[in-house]
């Protein structure tokens, strides 16, 4: 019986870590990626980049370094955007959701998400997780 245990563990330890954000180097960051990287964000500076769901993402700017995130898909193909925003400038549904279904929770962080088509949406970090609205605050995912 261990025996069987043992890999079906290390396999999900291993599918886990795939869609969980895991920071990389510059230089394994594929050229094409930092090529457009620069090429639609020429003043980012001090990247900080990750891999996510085999897309890679670039955080700058902020004391964090993360009031600005784009993704980009292996291929350097633009995928979305997000920029940190105050918790106040969240749609007002989205305070409305997460007091039903988080009571006594607080978001932590905020985000405007601009996808490749110029599709807005909201994220709000709750409790670890990172709740996705509409424009008008409504609840669409965890994400």
């Amino acid at each position: 019986m261990k025996k069987l245990i043992l890999p079906g563990v290390i396999a999900l330890c291993l599918m886990t870590t795939d869609l969980m954000a895991q920071k990389v180097k510059s230089a394994e960051v594929p050229a094409a990626v930092k090529s457009a990287l620069i090429k639609k964000y020429p003043s980012a500076e001090g990247v900080i980049w990750e891999k996510e769901k085999g897309n890679f993402e670039a955080n700058w700017g902020g004391k964090s370094k993360e009031d600005n995130s784009v993704v980009f898909t292996p291929e350097g193909v633009f995928v979305e955007q997000v920029v940190a925003v105050p918790v106040s400038s969240l749609p007002a549904g989205v305070a409305v959701y997460v007091k039903a279904h988080y009571p006594g929770a607080k978001i932590t962080e905020a985000g405007k998400v601009t996808d490749a088509q110029g599709k807005t949406s909201y994220e709000a970090e709750v409790k670890g997780k990172d709740l996705v609205f509409d424009e008008q605050g409504n609840f669409i995912k965890v994400d």
